[in-house]
């Protein structure tokens, strides 16, 4: 069954692509329901159309994006969310008022298809009575654009000078932020293995003895999903084993 699409972009032009784009989306398939200019006619259309998704530029004359968002979420069942935008510095905002995703313009067709399988998923685990909403995520912004990283697919995170990468199975991230921050707010999901790094808690699969011809012996954790080994200090070690056991 297609998914079907709401349009809210102020320039006709961007609405013209945007169709395009998704007509040429085949996993999952869409179906346009129609297109606003401004908050006001999305409103409307949202109100009088059957609509699961709605991709939503964020400045529009009167009403802005995020504002029409976060008045969306007070429906009994509000569509989903994906922000399209050129602007990328409104994507904590926009995750605030759980958007599913976040494009920035250009936007690529694969890019497109991706945060349409987000929706489905979201969507499907709603109406199985799963989570409300997007699972817990960092947003990365990197490089001029804002991803969303699920916590459930990050295996560590490792503070190195200023920044901390983010290690997926996938690829590795650069976040900016305080790794204290981090294990306050999601101590359910990583563990501290060092004093620069957590390591996700079902991840973790092994700990093991080594020996260092400088540093004597030591711990390091084998982890799900990556070849590299980490340091484990021998303050943390009764935690990591904890973790391996649960």
């Amino acid at each position: 069954m297609a998914l079907k699409v709401l349009i809210v972009d102020d320039e006709a032009l961007a609405r013209s692509r945007m169709r395009t784009l998704l007509s040429e989306c085949t996993e999952p398939r869409t179906d346009v329901v129609g297109e606003a200019g401004n908050a006001v006619q999305a409103m409307d259309m949202i109100q009088r159309t059957h609509c699961e998704l709605v991709l939503l530029d964020v400045h529009m004359p009167g009403v802005d994006g995020i504002t029409l968002a976060n008045t969306l979420r007070q429906m009994a069942a509000p569509p989903s969310i994906v922000f399209v935008t050129a602007y990328p510095e409104h994507a904590v905002s926009a995750f605030e008022v759980e958007a599913v995703d976040y494009l920035t313009k250009p936007v690529r067709r694969e890019r497109l298809q991706q945060a349409l399988q987000k929706v489905v998923k979201v969507r499907a685990g709603k109406e199985g009575g799963g989570d409300s909403g997007p699972p817990e995520a960092l947003i990365i912004q990197e490089r001029g654009r804002s991803e969303r990283v699920a916590l459930s697919d990050i295996i560590y995170l490792k503070a190195e000078l200023k920044y901390i990468t983010v290690r997926t199975a996938e690829k590795e991230h650069i976040y900016d932020g305080a790794l204290s921050d981090l294990e306050s707010r999601y101590s359910h999901l990583f563990v501290r293995v060092h004093r620069n790094a957590l390591v996700s808690r079902r991840a973790v699969r092994a700990v093991e003895k080594h020996s260092d011809p400088v540093e004597g012996e030591g711990w390091t954790v084998r982890l799900d999903g990556v070849e590299e080994r980490l340091a484990v200090s021998r303050r943390q070690l009764a935690a990591v084993r904890e973790a391996l056991m649960g």
